[in-house]
């Protein structure tokens, strides 16, 4: 699978198994954290696993996390994708197999508007390449940033859910309602 996308300031590309200090950069972040069950990691080993989950995801799955970059600096700015949930383990506001959309940065580049523009070329390459019929979203209600990107994208809030003891939302789109 290879798989390079692009929007107007970013580069979007599978990630690769040098990309260890990258993810290191963005997961040891505690503020990257705070609405992510405050667990950010601490060594090189634990950014390699992720790697290897992403890798793992674009082999079995056939999607995953895509390393984002910004084209002006060539900075890595942090992940933005899609990606199979599948399985007891992953259970979600009672899904076990879904397509879900997500974003992470290195907060640097908070505010410049690149998670909403990665994850609505995210959603296009989901509808119109890989077919889905329904994508989600999920956030914590604390996290006033991500929930407002999740419905500037265009995903609608359908419930509140817990999530490891606090508040969450989900939001979902349909194939049929992309694009209205």
């Amino acid at each position: 699978m290879e798989i390079h996308l692009e929007t107007e300031n970013l580069i979007l590309r599978k990630f690769q198994e040098n990309d260890v200090s990258h993810i290191f950069e963005l997961d040891s972040n505690a503020e990257v954290h705070k609405y992510l069950g405050n667990k950010p990691i601490s060594t090189y080993k634990q950014a390699e696993d992720i790697i290897t989950f992403f890798l793992e995801q674009y082999e079995q799955r056939k999607i995953g996390r895509f390393a984002a970059f910004e084209k002006s600096s060539g900075d890595f700015i942090g992940w933005s994708g899609l990606k199979l949930n599948s399985g007891e383990k992953e259970e979600l506001n009672g899904f076990t197999e879904f397509i879900d959309i997500g974003y992470r940065l290195i907060p640097k580049f908070w505010g410049k508007g690149y998670a909403t523009e990665s994850a609505v070329k995210c959603l296009d390459f989901g509808f119109r390449n890989m077919n889905y019929d329904i994508i989600y979203g999920a956030a914590e209600r604390g996290n006033i940033g991500s929930n407002k990107i999740l419905q500037k994208i265009g995903l609608k809030f359908v419930n509140d859910f817990a999530f490891e003891d606090k508040k969450a939302k989900w939001y979902e789109l349909s194939k049929l309602d992309y694009g209205k």
